[in-house]
């Protein structure tokens, strides 16, 4: 086994940092923590960055032959799914009750949650050969069967809205106008945790020299079989997290007697290799390298991705501009403006409900800290990466559905 030097640089290589105006210290000393590391080759911050575990949400991260499962994320491929359905959203106030059991009787939330009798899904990534390629996935099979097609807990939600398409649009297939659109957003469920906590507490073991302050940063070199196992399990849970969303969209329009006319999706918490330019960081100027996007949005030339805001503001569907000091890379939403805590202590039910009226929002269920007064303005965090995306259309929530329970959950 090769070894690694596990001596953090003294100062942070240098990186870019969009709307820093709206970025708390402790989200940069994290990023500065990270950019630290012997791996690290480049890095980028976004506009909805906040503190995470090891790194802050909204960081970006490439490093030299090596995967970090804490730079990922303990939801391994969470994501959004867009579907757009050529009818105009007035159905939803037409339909409400239809709509609104849609969401109610198709979709199910929460840590450990799952479907059982017939409303078990089926689906072919559970017949993928990768659940035999170690006994430690094997284990995790029965987890992703009983959760195939559910949500999480924290942020992740299902909701109908209004879409505005301000142009005509060859990739999507679609004219300008308005129409029905449906958003979700989760990622691989236990599947994903397990395998973020197995390969984290692995990689920290192997690293025993490593600073304490960047502990949760321990890396796994691709070319040693923990960090091939890793790579393997990750693209996995990042098939798996795809179906739940396929599941989840198809049983909801089903259920309203409808298919969709476009669909864009994309990971937010996963690694890609990806050749990029390093005129920021050290190394060629051109190079492989790994690109961590911790609640990222990939945004490479002409890519499609989805930027939410919160239950009751816009989200703007986003065309990637390819830039390279962003790493290819703009945000994956809004970000939190206050902690899960200090939204329980501050906002109050009656605020919130006034602050979803005011916007013809129907919440059927969410937790108190999901309140949309703890999130960042998702129109400043969107104009602050004017260079990264150009807007494509906005999406409005009309109907959300999330867990009702609350809960601390990482993005």
């Amino acid at each position: 086994m090769a070894q690694y030097d596990e001596e953090i640089r003294l100062t942070p290589l240098p990186y870019k940092v969009w709307g820093s105006d709206y970025i708390d210290n402790e989200s940069m000393a994290q990023m500065n923590a990270a950019m630290c590391l012997p791996v690290t080759l480049a890095g980028a911050l976004m506009p909805d960055a906040h503190v995470g575990y090891g790194l802050p949400i909204g960081g970006v991260l490439a490093t030299d032959n090596a995967v970090i499962p804490y730079a990922v994320g303990v939801d391994i491929a969470c994501r959004v799914r867009f579907s757009i359905f050529e009818v105009s959203p007035i159905v939803i106030g037409q339909k409400s009750g239809q709509f609104k059991n849609a969401l109610v009787e198709q979709t199910l939330f929460g840590a450990g949650r799952k479907w059982s009798g017939n409303y078990r899904a089926e689906h072919e990534v559970l017949d993928d050969h990768t659940w035999k390629e170690t006994k430690f996935l094997g284990s995790l099979k029965d987890t992703a069967y009983n959760q195939l097609g559910t949500s999480g807990s924290g942020n992740h939600f299902v909701e109908w809205g209004s879409f505005t398409l301000d142009d005509d649009d060859d990739q999507l297939g679609l004219k300008a106008g308005q129409y029905l659109a449906l958003l979700s957003h989760s990622g691989s469920r236990g599947v994903g945790f397990k395998i973020a906590n197995h390969y984290s507490e692995l990689a920290q073991k192997l690293h025993p020299m490593l600073d304490k302050k960047v502990s949760h940063l321990a890396w796994l070199p691709l070319d040693w079989h923990e960090g091939q196992e890793y790579w393997l399990s990750m693209e996995l849970a990042g098939r798996f997290a795809s179906a739940n969303h396929e599941i989840i969209h198809k049983r909801v329009a089903k259920a309203v007697g409808l298919k969709s006319a476009a669909v864009v999706e994309n990971h937010h918490n996963f690694a890609w290799k990806e050749t990029i330019s390093l005129s920021q960081g050290y190394g060629p100027s051109k190079q492989e390298v790994i690109v961590h996007r911790k609640g990222a949005t990939p945004a490479g030339q002409g890519e499609l991705g989805v930027i939410p805001g919160s239950m009751a503001d816009p989200a703007f569907l986003v065309r990637g501009k390819g830039t390279s000091e962003s790493l290819n890379s703009a945000s994956h939403g809004a970000g939190r403006a206050m902690s899960r805590r200090a939204a329980l202590n501050s906002i109050t039910k009656t605020e919130r409900d006034r602050y979803l009226k005011e916007r013809g929002v129907t919440l059927i269920s969410a937790g108190l800290d999901e309140s949309p007064q703890a999130y960042k303005n998702v129109e400043q965090v969107v104009a602050a990466q004017s260079d990264l995306v150009e807007i494509v259309g906005k999406f409005k929530p009309i109907m959300v559905r999330m867990d009702g329970t609350g809960s601390k959950a990482e993005d």
